[in-house]
């Protein structure tokens, strides 16, 4: 305990000009300590022993997540990390911590799910942001070289596939904070990089089933970028090569996730085909799948049916991704499931029933999640908020609408992503009804500009 006290510097602490390298903050804002601990060891030749002593993490762990196998998601260890590394609160999305110079013990703030920021708070959030989105286009992504280009006949050896796929698993960071508008093309380049490696090199057929399995996983991060952007012609078709690759590398996870993608864009405009591509992408999955993955696919069964306002088959996919989950023992996932987590099934929950009309069911499960949800976060803790305000609609409680819109506006502002203002559409529309209640006409103002 005794890390906690006021100007006592652990031996593992970060070096404050370590702290400043645009790589270390973007790996701390994305909350990807496995980057953290690898920068620690590169930049600052602090061991993974040291890391593992400080932090209270096993060393063969602080191996495996630098290693980008896996996250760490505890609130509770992501505190103990803040502390012995001496990683500012604000970098995390926590409050001051005790040891911060001018932080009074018992006085750190703290925040609602839809609490307006000050403005200093407000401003960090947007430079945080910034920082990522400039990380990103000056190829400084969480310490990653730049890829090689692939000559043609160059033999492929079997450690590459596993190389792409930590890279990929790095990469897939900058979704915590940043919209598809900025992360597509930086995304696609990948895929596309893969992909000339597998039509230009030489490999053994196990290491080209491997490489297969890497693009579909690409193809797919691609995609959602893509559709989180507006390119929904681009998203569905990077859907389909990864299904295709999948299944051409018998990667029966990923192709599941695809066709769970492609359900997730068809239900806006054909719920029947919707559905029946997301039973597809469980069935295909198979009971073999590893539980965040099943998990993942009920989840986006669950959010078909309550599009389609089959309130029974909704709660019946719900049980069956908290039975998935329950059946998680602590084994590795893939990363690209790995953040599908009881948070991640209230949310799902919490919109399924705000679909199907039910503010009573849907708004304490949202205020729940939502109260402390990182504002890093902007895109995504905007859209859950969207379903929050609209749940309150949906109760006749106009004014905690309209406060909750008004701050899912100042969350989205400047994020590159449709679909925060599309999810608002409809909610601004019913608020208008309401126009000459003072704070209706603000918020409405508000979103005009």
């Amino acid at each position: 305990m005794g890390h906690m006290m006021t100007g006592y510097k652990p031996p593992t602490a970060l070096p404050r000009e370590l702290l400043s390298h645009p790589e270390m903050r973007a790996a701390i804002v994305a909350h990807d300590f496995g980057a953290v601990f690898f920068l620690a060891r590169q930049l600052a030749k602090i061991s993974y022993s040291k890391i593992a002593a400080e932090c209270d993490i096993k060393p063969e762990r602080v191996g495996t997540l630098a290693r980008g196998q896996g996250r760490i998601t505890s609130f509770d260890k992501i505190v103990t990390i803040a502390d012995a590394l001496h990683i500012p609160g604000r970098l995390l999305g926590l409050a001051p911590r005790a040891w911060e110079p001018g932080t009074a013990p018992g006085h750190a703030p703290t925040a609602s799910a839809h609490t307006t920021p000050a403005t200093r708070e407000g401003n960090e959030t947007v430079l945080r942001r910034e920082l990522f989105k400039a990380s990103a286009g000056a190829g400084l992504v969480l310490g990653l070289p730049e890829l090689t280009r692939i000559k043609a006949g160059r033999h492929i050896g079997g450690d590459v596939p596993d190389q792409l796929r930590h890279r990929t698993a790095r990469l897939r960071r900058l979704d915590d904070v940043l919209g598809g508008g900025d992360t597509y093309r930086v995304y696609l380049g990948e895929y596309q990089a893969t992909k000339t490696m597998l039509r230009e090199g030489s490999y053994t057929e196990e290491t080209g089933c491997a490489l297969l399995s890497v693009l579909s996983e690409q193809a797919q991060q691609a995609g959602w970028a893509a559709f989180d952007a507006g390119h929904h012609a681009d998203a569905r078709s990077l859907y389909e090569d990864s299904h295709q690759a999948a299944v051409e590398a018998k990667d029966a996870a990923l192709a599941g996730n695809a066709l769970a993608f492609l359900a997730y864009q068809k239900i806006d405009t054909d719920r029947s085909a919707g559905i029946e591509t997301a039973v597809q992408a469980c069935r295909t999955a198979g009971p073999d799948a590893p539980p965040g993955v099943r998990a993942l696919l009920y989840e986006r069964l669950a959010w078909a049916c309550a599009v389609a306002g089959n309130a029974r088959d909704t709660e019946r996919a719900l049980n069956n991704a908290e039975g998935a989950l329950a059946e998680s023992d602590g084994s590795p996932q893939p990363d690209w499931s790995s953040w599908v987590d009881r948070k991640e099934l209230q949310i799902m929950t919490g919109r399924c029933w705000t679909e199907l009309r039910r503010p009573l069911r849907a708004v304490p499960v949202l205020e729940d999640v939502l109260t402390g949800y990182d504002d890093a976060h902007a895109r995504d803790k905007s859209l859950y908020l969207s379903w929050l305000a609209d749940s309150y609609l949906a109760a006749g409680e106009i004014e905690q609408a309209t406060a909750i819109t008004s701050r899912v506006l100042e969350l989205s502002a400047g994020v590159a992503s449709v679909r925060p203002r599309q999810r608002l559409a409809p909610i601004l529309r019913q608020l208008s009804d309401h126009h000459g209640l003072p704070a209706v006409a603000e918020v409405l103002e508000k979103a005009r500009a």
